[in-house]
């Protein structure tokens, strides 16, 4: 199928691995032009370099930097600043208790996690419009619809990014600009890694026994692999998509129990 989105730009944030590094690569394959942002410079380049590889007649632009940062923005803004694609993504906040967190730790969460993707909207979605084309796809968590208990920085924050992303979506679509969230479940990545060990430790059992006990809870036990998730991301910002915005999709395996 072919997304209609050759020749396009994109920005993907936090891409230089996990699920950012697999939207990237799925619209590189699609043949978009796309620039990729993190913060280790060494894994960055080794994606950078992936991408080319798999496909030479795409431009592939790395910037290193830090994506919730002023300085990063612009940065990312001044390689690609008109872009017809921008997705928002970037690491989650530490799980633990709520007791425990300061307004310093939910400043960084909403920083992070809210108002990042707010500003990088805000700098581009003008210019989407005009040209008539955009797609804004949200990388937030299943924790959206299915909050979990002791992610409650990523919660809230991510919450409070579907909330504003509710009311413009509908006021851009005129102008074939799409916003949606993509709502990963578990997926094979550093994050469910990281915190599979720390309730691994709290139960004095191996990281690898955590990680196969969740797997087998799963409806369709086992864990996502990013290349289900970059090919959600890259038919959402398909020519053929325009008509999908203000949605939250779910990609998690049939774990959310609802109907809605």
């Amino acid at each position: 199928m072919d997304l209609g989105i050759k020749g396009r730009r994109a920005i993907v944030c936090a891409s230089s691995k996990g699920l950012g590094r697999a939207c990237a690569m799925a619209l590189a394959n699609e043949g978009v032009h796309v620039t990729l942002t993190a913060r280790g410079a060494d894994t960055l380049k080794k994606t950078a370099d992936e991408i080319r590889k798999a496909n030479p007649g795409v431009t592939v632009t790395e910037i290193v930097g830090d994506i919730t940062t002023p300085a990063g923005r612009e940065a990312v803004l001044k390689a690609c600043p008109n872009p017809d694609i921008l997705v928002n993504n970037a690491g989650g906040p530490p799980p633990g208790d709520f007791r425990n967190w300061t307004r310093d730790d939910w400043i960084k969460a909403i920083d992070a996690n809210m108002l990042t993707p707010i500003e990088l909207i805000k700098a581009t979605v003008d210019g989407m419009m005009a040209r008539k084309f955009g797609r804004i796809v949200n990388i937030t968590s299943a924790a959206v619809k299915a909050p979990i208990e002791i992610l409650g920085l990523s919660n809230g924050a991510r919450a409070g990014l579907t909330g504003f992303v509710a009311g413009i979506a509908r006021k851009t679509v005129i102008n074939n600009v799409t916003i949606n969230g993509l709502l990963p479940g578990p997926f094979e990545t550093d994050r469910l890694r990281g915190t599979a060990k720390a309730e691994a430790e709290k139960r004095g059992i191996t990281q690898d026994e955590m990680l196969a006990e969740r797997a087998k809870l799963n409806p369709a036990g086992r864990f996502g692999h990013p290349d289900e998730f970059g090919q959600a991301c890259a038919f959402l910002c398909g020519a053929k998509a325009g008509f999908i915005t203000g949605q939250n999709i779910l990609l998690d395996g049939g774990a959310y129990p609802g109907t809605l």
